[in-house]
């Protein structure tokens, strides 16, 4: 007995010193290209991060200026019909962030962010190189013809023809996939946690890749999607990959800045382990003490190490993870007792999940701005004089020409008078944040929807076509609401993730924008079949004439689901913040969402 009790008071000694050294082992990992320790002097901070910067905004010109115009390529020159061309661009950039997860899990095993964004990265320039050879040679493409016209007389892209497009699409979403949430860890990586200076200049860093990306998306929204539009799809896919080598130029030449954080192993076992040993222990009861809990003692104490999690009261079902099996002293097994950190990290997890489902409805919102609205403004007068034509793609830099400067504004003035009111230090609290954003997102389909009733209205009854002007409204108000909600979400996750847990939460980030679009793709796909009532209709969306669609009616349906969705979302928040209020996490001013 005296034996067994030496041997686990042992283990639990070793047990709590590797959790104390956990976040310094973190820090001394830290290495440069060579593999030797890195110096704070010469390794990191902002001027290495200057280099990924660069990356973010060269990757996101290039993705946004395929992504944002394909649905035009995919029409007029595979001669997809609409519906199934909206569902062919919402379903690549719905992979794209999908792969994020596979990205994020194979940086933190196996490679390290460094080498997961070089690889990827040109797994992605070659999916562009080949889309730019596929629209250049005439041999890989069906005939030519005018599908707006006479959409029978056009022979859909099949067999090789229609292999190369896919094969090029989805290479370019593997890599972009994969890059994407590893270029904001390489990028935070860049800056110790643990230091109050740098932990202040990480908060900048991520100002500093939204603006990365606005900048991004304006150059690609303007200038390439014009180049695209009078040099052709070929020129434009070539510009893109073009974009995307000096991306990876910028990431090599900050090789020796860089402090580079070793593959540690993945958070899924840890997860897992609770879920079984939860399961196992279902009948066992759990003690009313946090304190008598594996692990719970230290985690309670002021002098907890940093890298453990407070015991929450919340879902108390997975308690019996960490339940002790009492008059034994056998040591259990990983897989039958886990410790209180562990458990707090799965009911983080869980605790996360209605938020984010709250922002699928919003993602879905976001993807007309890729597909009906862009058809939108292709039926209108895109004529600014006698010379100049707007292409109706870069319809979606109307709101990034607002953001680089509104989130400079936003950043200096705004917050800091916001943190006067809240005492949140980002002046309004994440949750509050995304609600605000999911608000605006209902209006700007109202918007699309008044719109789209008045365009076609004009064109049908009066024969007169709308300056591609009145689009503008639902552009403004979806971008505003994406400022909101996007960031909010982000900084929700990151500041709930705990030691091993970012890149994986950054990555699901992604994965709300990937069931977004997916989701639009069925929704699309369902409403065309209930709104096809009889032999002749080919439903609200099924015709290749806006003029003949209901893309109004979808338009409106879409504002009722984003009400539903921010009502739904309005009592989840409000049961996250009053799960964590015993929680040491808890952000400060979320209480009153």
């Amino acid at each position: 007995m005296e034996k067994g009790n030496k041997e686990s008071k042992k283990w639990v000694q070793e047990e709590v010193s590797n959790e104390i050294n956990n976040r310094e082992l973190a820090e001394e990992e830290s290495v440069d290209w060579r593999g030797r320790p890195s110096n704070p002097s010469k390794h990191g901070g902002m001027r290495a991060a200057l280099f990924v910067l660069g990356l973010q905004a060269f990757e996101i010109m290039g993705i946004a200026a395929v992504g944002n115009n394909l649905i035009t390529y995919v029409i007029n020159e595979m001669h997809f019909p609409l519906s199934k061309a909206a569902n062919i661009v919402t379903n690549f950039v719905g992979t794209i962030f999908i792969f994020a997860l596979f990205g994020g899990y194979l940086s933190d095993a196996f490679l390290g962010s460094f080498w997961t964004i070089l690889i990827f990265g040109f797994v992605e320039l070659s999916g562009f190189i080949l889309l730019s050879v596929q629209a250049h040679l005439p041999q890989l493409k069906p005939p030519k013809c005018n599908p707006l016209i006479n959409q029978s007389s056009c022979d859909e892209a099949k067999g090789f023809k229609a292999i190369i497009f896919f094969t090029a699409l989805y290479l370019v979403a593997l890599g972009s996939g994969c890059v994407k949430p590893n270029m904001i860890a390489h990028g935070a990586n860049q800056f110790s946690q643990s230091h109050p200076k740098q932990s202040k200049r990480l908060s900048s860093y991520f100002n500093a890749a939204y603006f990365a990306f606005s900048i991004g998306e304006l150059i690609a929204l303007s200038l390439l999607v014009w180049v695209q539009t009078h040099s052709g799809m070929d020129v434009g896919f070539g510009v893109s990959a073009a974009a995307m080598t000096m991306g990876l130029v910028s990431l090599v030449s900050g090789t020796m800045y860089f402090r580079n954080k070793r593959p540690r192993r993945s958070i899924f076992t840890p997860i897992l382990q609770v879920v079984v040993a939860a399961i196992l222990k279902r009948k066992l009861a759990s003690p009313s003490d946090p304190k008598m809990l594996n692990g719970g003692r230290r985690v309670i104490n002021d002098d907890a190490p940093s890298s453990t999690l407070p015991y929450t009261p919340r879902l108390r079902f997975l308690d019996k993870a960490c339940t002790k099996i009492q008059d034994t002293n056998t040591k259990e097994s990983p897989w039958r007792l886990c410790t209180v950190t562990q458990v707090e990290q799965v009911k983080t997890l869980i605790s996360l999940l209605p938020v984010f489902a709250s922002t699928i409805v919003f993602n879905t919102i976001l993807a007309q701005l890729q597909t009906f609205s862009v058809q939108q403004g292709s039926s209108m007068n895109t004529r600014l004089s006698n010379s100049f034509h707007i292409p109706p793609a870069s319809l979606q830099a109307i709101p990034y020409i607002m953001l680089i400067f509104l989130v400079p504004l936003y950043d200096s003035l705004f917050v800091p008078f916001a943190r006067k009111l809240t005492g949140h230090s980002s002046g309004i609290p994440p949750l509050t944040r995304i609600g605000v954003g999911l608000c605006l997102s209902t209006f700007s389909m109202v918007s699309a929807a008044l719109l789209e009733k008045k365009r076609r209205d004009s064109s049908v009854l009066h024969g007169r076509i709308l300056s591609i002007f009145w689009i503008t409204p639902q552009f403004l108000i979806s971008g505003i609401s994406e400022m909101f909600t996007a960031v909010g979400l982000i900084e929700f996750f990151y500041k709930q993730s705990t030691e091993g847990m970012e890149s994986f939460l950054m990555a699901l980030t992604y994965c709300s924008y990937s069931f977004g679009f997916y989701f639009s793709s069925v929704l699309v796909s369902v409403v065309n079949k209930i709104t096809s009532t009889h032999f002749d209709s080919k439903g609200w969306l099924g015709d290749n004439n806006l003029n003949k669609d209901r893309l109004d009616l979808f338009y409106w349906l879409l504002a009722v689901l984003s009400l539903l969705n921010f009502i739904s979302y309005l009592f989840w928040s409000r049961w996250n913040v009053k799960s964590l209020r015993n929680n040491n996490s808890i952000v400060l001013g979320d209480e009153n969402i």
